[in-house]
């Protein structure tokens, strides 16, 4: 499929609903195929100063369903433009009006980049300056102190005087209702039936529920991949803003130490030690609190997350999430079984799965 554009490819105001501020909007739709002559078009619009034949482009290849392209003139990158396609089909799972909404929402704290524009398939924003950090930089002390003091940051955004609902169980029964629908037969014996995730989700929601975990704006997808440490200004950013929004603070962190076991080698041995997690959480809440916290409200920060990282692994946005080996302390068994779930001994699998159901049917 060719890149098409609508009458007029020029800014304009997109067709349905207004969009939640004034974001240029271009009328292109770029192959997800062949990205190169769309993101090419889109940069004459953003910058008709650059010369066509000075532009260089560069591909990130980590993306598992979006393609990813960015486009310089200059060595060093500092004026950028990454031009992001959507993958085909995604937007069963991300709502992307509100993926805008949370960019600007973050960039207005200073913890997002500039968004240059959006398009019929995608949108454009400044490139970050630093490294995309791996499992092995996450377990430094050094590096995740920083992650908890950005994480703070981002929850300490307020809801403008609403009381916000946590998305998570919302997602979860959208997803599992996606895979009832799209479901592929042929792909369905790669992950438990429907029903068993459903009556697994059930306790998890029956006994987390009654954490009272605090609702805070989350990034939910804090994958290594999504955290940029720029070490010349000595901070940490995260990106990707597609499953941002208000959630439970417990699920937000425990989801985020799941990727301590790595992610194509899983070893969950490398999830975080007790000392680890109190370190952090402490560097967490001193942040977030801007004051000393005492042993029994970290303590109690680390048994909510504990618990919580356990849901991840049955998340809705099944990027492939781990579940820790001794996370389940103080929780009932499952009714599911007497003894630990082995429906859950290969949750990452299970995550990519069903992932593959919806995307791939």
């Amino acid at each position: 499929m060719e890149e098409k554009a609508a009458a007029g490819a020029g800014c304009r105001e997109p067709p349905g609903p207004p969009r939640a501020a004034a974001v240029p909007w271009f009328g292109i739709s770029v192959d997800h195929n062949d990205i190169l002559p769309g993101a090419l078009r889109l940069i004459r619009e953003l910058r008709p100063h650059w010369k066509p034949e000075q532009v260089r482009t560069k591909r990130f290849t980590d993306g598992i369903t979006n393609k990813l392209v960015a486009c310089y003139v200059d060595e060093d990158m500092r004026d950028c433009v990454l031009v992001r396609v959507y993958g085909e089909r995604t937007e069963l799972l991300v709502d992307r009006e509100n993926e805008v909404r949370n960019f600007q929402l973050l960039r207005a704290h200073g913890c997002a980049p500039k968004l240059y524009c959006t398009f019929q398939n995608g949108l454009c924003y400044e490139y970050m300056q630093g490294m995309a950090l791996g499992p092995e930089h996450i377990r430094e002390p050094r590096l995740f102190r920083l992650i908890a003091l950005e994480m703070a940051k981002i929850h300490t955004i307020h809801a403008n005087g609403s009381l916000p609902k946590p998305i998570l169980w919302h997602k979860i029964h959208n997803y599992f209702t996606l895979v009832k629908n799209e479901i592929n037969p042929s792909l369905s014996a790669d992950v438990p039936k429907v029903e068993v995730l459903e009556q697994e989700l059930a306790w998890l929601k029956e006994h987390l529920s009654q954490l009272d975990s605090p609702v805070v704006f989350c990034h939910n997808d804090l994958l290594c991949k999504n955290i940029i440490y720029d070490s010349t200004k000595g901070h940490v950013r995260f990106i990707d803003y597609e499953y941002a929004g208000y959630n439970y603070q417990a699920f937000d962190i425990g989801n985020h130490f799941n990727e301590f076991a790595g992610v194509n080698e899983v070893d969950y041995c490398l999830y975080p030690s007790r000392e680890t997690q109190l370190q952090w959480l402490r560097y967490y809440l001193q942040a977030q609190k801007g004051m000393a916290v005492t042993p029994r409200e970290v303590e109690r920060l680390y048994v909510q997350v504990n618990k919580f990282a356990l849901v991840s692994a049955c998340d809705w946005e099944a990027e492939g999430k781990e579940e820790p080996g001794g996370g389940t302390q103080g929780l009932p068994p499952a009714p599911t079984s007497p003894q630990p779930r082995e429906e859950e001994a290969q949750p990452r699998v299970r995550g990519e799965a069903l992932e593959t159901l919806v995307l791939c049917s």
